[in-house]
């Protein structure tokens, strides 16, 4: 997985990935705000493989504790589930919790084990770095995942030149990564972080469910991507 780009439906509801099919390539499963997520999973015969997210609170999701690592670690043994979330500063180590990294490196060798894919993921609600440190920031995700993913919040269009920078320079120096900007100055980064080398693409399959601000719906991004790589004979 993630060889190519992959576009990922983006919900807490399972029941909605027949509506997804004709856009993604998988599902993004948002446990943290789901209801009664582990039935889902345990209820799900769709078609789409399933990438499971169950986002801290502390990294913008609604997840609280550490109990989130227990459900997660019962999602990675399912058929469907293909990859994995799991935020990079537990992984790392720099959350003031130290149990944070004890927890997240067993999972991640827990999903290696089972041949489950894992995303090591940077959230920055508030702005964007300069282009050397976001390639840092990428460069350190790639290392502790199969991709490193980054979303940072754009303020100005400088913030999208930083991303789609720092997305080509990453790519380049061999990292496989997932960007994109939050907010509208940086929207559009979302269809053009993959012509650089973007892997994962985000997108709620109703624009009313959106988890992150600027998503374009399904559709809509699908539409915009294919568009774009279709034009460029490299992509």
């Amino acid at each position: 997985m993630f060889e190519e780009y992959v576009l990922a439906a983006s919900t807490a509801d399972l029941s909605a990935e027949p509506a997804a099919r004709e856009h993604a390539d998988a599902v993004e499963f948002r446990m943290d705000l789901a209801s009664d997520p582990l039935d889902q999973l345990a209820d799900y015969d769709g078609e789409l493989p399933l990438l499971v997210t169950n986002r801290a609170s502390w990294e913008g999701g609604e997840a609280d504790g550490l109990g989130r690592y227990d459900a997660l670690s019962d999602a990675i043994g399912r058929d469907a589930v293909a990859a994995v979330d799991v935020e990079l500063a537990a992984l790392r180590g720099t959350h003031p919790d130290p149990a944070e990294a004890s927890h997240a490196t067993a999972l991640r060798d827990a999903a290696r084990e089972a041949g489950v894919a894992v995303v090591a993921s940077v959230h920055d609600f508030e702005s964007t770095p300069e282009p050397a440190a976001l390639v840092d920031l990428l460069a350190d995700a790639a290392s502790e995942g199969d991709v490193g993913k980054l979303a940072t919040t754009a303020t100005a269009p400088g913030d999208a030149l930083a991303m789609i920078e720092a997305t080509h320079e990453a790519t380049a120096a061999g990292h496989r990564v997932a960007t994109m900007c939050m907010g509208e100055p940086g929207r559009h980064t979302r269809a053009v972080t993959p012509l650089y080398g973007s892997k994962i693409g985000y997108a709620p399959v109703d624009a009313a469910d959106a988890t992150a601000p600027g998503q374009y719906p399904l559709a809509t991004l699908r539409d915009l991507v294919d568009g774009l790589r279709a034009v460029d004979p490299e992509a």
